[in-house]
């Protein structure tokens, strides 16, 4: 994975916080620490997109029975072979 680097201004008082962080959490460096951050946050907002979908699906309302749904399946699977099928047979003649 190739890295790409950024500049970032902090106050002096975020600067000398980044620091203690960086010493007390026995990082490498200011940007492991900063990347430990951002893989954190990004953890954060899946996480986050993922309770939403359970919230989503939990909203939706009951289920169908598998039992259904794949008489639904198959039943538009065989639609779509019979419309092939038929395109097939009427680009022959």
């Amino acid at each position: 994975m190739t890295t790409v680097t950024m500049n970032i201004s902090l106050t002096e008082d975020l600067k000398v916080f980044v620091d203690e962080r960086v010493k007390a959490r026995s990082y490498s460096s200011t940007s492991e620490y900063m990347r430990d951050l951002v893989r954190r946050d990004e953890e954060r907002t899946k996480e986050a997109r993922f309770k939403a979908l359970i919230e989503e699906g939990l909203a939706s309302g009951p289920g169908r029975p598998w039992s259904e749904l794949k008489a639904d399946l198959l039943a538009k699977s065989q639609a779509h072979r019979n419309t092939a099928k038929t395109k097939s047979i009427k680009n022959r003649a």
